[in-house]
């Protein structure tokens, strides 16, 4: 006898046994092709964040003259600045009396109307003497000068024209009183020297008015590898404008795509912190380097450094504000997860918010409809509210560590706030609660 056929029963029943084991296959690689997704993608985020803040930096400082005058107007009251400026300008001013010419001439007409010889020679000897006393001369008026309030509006007045020049140190694009020669960064301060001059002058100091033509630059700084770190300007500012966004949008990516979006949030602020201390290290170990590698056309090695943290002062701060960011970031969505220990602190949270709503209510403190709606719709203001935080932290022109702290600040405030109206809400509808509803009737707390 030949086997019977399946029946009809039995073939729906062998079909669908074998598509789950293919479509499991096809799921499981789909994963794990967004899992090498998102990666990649917070990979790149974490390493473009330091290189966004480097961007944002570049474009503040060197690219916006409001923004690099007043970073660099308080070097004009830096005693450094003050102590290299006062040295320099009296050496550009180079007021030479000639004490030994002016003493021989002296003790040869002395010699001519009679007297001894030992008096024209005592006086020939005044001639060093004199020299040191035209030099305290030009240095003390020069002191006055740069520790006034006319210094300040010359070096301002000066960096304002010339910020095209700080901008050709980096992009090889303009000039002015900061120029750039190969590797050397210099700052002209001709105009100072012409104001000391004039104030000689009126002080009586005549040979002042026979100052020549010298050399007026002061050296700022000096790198060979100027023209590299020109390059490296010259791409981030053209990726200035996009680089931010681009980002953003790439981490956001990353966590949608992640199948733990929570964790890939908490992964990617953490390691964009991480990326920025790093760059915050790698600047201190690179000041440190640069001083001790000074070149002897710099005059002033306080003045360099000097120099130096002020340029660099904007980036310290966002830096150290994306670092702090970041770990906020991370602990908010830490604490938001399901495990066991943002459970137990969300938890005491509402028992700590439930307590002052049974406080309330026992003293006449009611939420009534409001903390109804709350309580309802809690999860959505929740998302709202951190909305509104992003994008006021988003639009907040110069974020600092403080403002980061003053939004989580306020960002606490408001969810206490919920959390004490759905407490009352939650209270409100609990039989017997201190808070029941006014209208229950005597029957209401018996109500399931």
């Amino acid at each position: 006898m030949s086997e019977p056929s399946p029946s009809p029963g039995d073939q729906p029943a062998a079909a669908p046994a074998a598509r789950p084991p293919a479509e499991r296959d096809g799921s499981r690689g789909g994963r794990i092709a967004k899992s090498a997704v998102s990666a990649v993608l917070i990979t790149l985020t974490c390493l473009l964040v330091p290189l966004s803040l480097l961007t944002v930096w570049v474009h503040d400082i060197v690219l916006d003259t409001d923004r690099y005058v007043s970073t660099v107007q308080p070097l004009a009251s830096n005693p450094a600045i003050e102590e290299a400026a006062v040295g320099r300008i009296t050496k550009a001013a180079d007021v030479r009396v000639d004490g030994s010419r002016v003493t021989a001439d002296l003790a040869k007409w002395l010699e001519s109307q009679g007297l001894p010889p030992r008096v024209g020679a005592a006086v020939k000897a005044l001639g060093p003497q004199l020299d040191a006393a035209a030099d305290q001369v030009v240095s003390k008026v020069a002191t006055r000068f740069v520790e006034s309030d006319r210094f300040e509006n010359v070096w301002t007045a000066a960096n304002r024209a010339a910020h095209n020049a700080v901008v050709h140190a980096l992009t090889g694009k303009g000039r002015g009183a900061v120029g750039v020669d190969g590797g050397t960064v210099t700052l002209d301060v001709g105009e100072a020297v012409d104001k000391v001059k004039e104030e000689l002058v009126a002080a009586g100091v005549s040979p002042a008015s026979k100052i020549p033509e010298v050399d007026k630059q002061m050296v700022l700084f000096q790198n060979d590898k100027l023209g590299q770190i020109r390059g490296a300007v010259r791409l981030l500012d053209v990726l200035g404008n996009w680089l931010p966004v681009l980002t953003v949008v790439l981490g956001a990516a990353g966590v949608l795509l992640a199948r733990r979006r929570r964790r890939a949030l908490v992964t990617t602020a953490l390691c964009s912190a991480l990326a920025c201390l790093l760059v915050a290290v790698v600047l201190a170990v690179g000041r440190r380097y640069y001083l001790d590698h000074l070149p002897p056309e710099v005059q002033s090695p306080a003045a360099a450094a000097a120099v130096f943290d002020t340029l660099v002062r904007f980036l310290r701060v966002s830096l150290r504000t994306a670092i702090v960011l970041g770990v906020v970031v991370a602990l908010g969505a830490y604490l938001s997860g399901a495990g066991r220990l943002p459970r137990g602190v969300r938890g005491r949270a509402d028992r700590t918010a439930d307590s002052a709503a049974r406080w309330g209510a026992g003293h006449g403190l009611r939420t009534g409809g409001a903390g109804r709606w709350v309580e309802a719709h809690r999860h959505a203001l929740t998302l709202g509210v951190l909305l509104v935080i992003a994008l006021v932290f988003a639009l907040w022109n110069h974020p600092t560590v403080l403002t980061v702290l003053l939004l989580v600040l306020i960002l606490l405030v408001v969810l206490a706030v919920l959390a004490l109206l759905a407490a009352g809400g939650r209270i409100a509808d609990v039989p017997g609660a201190p808070a029941g509803r006014p209208d229950r009737g005597p029957g209401g707390p018996d109500r399931g």
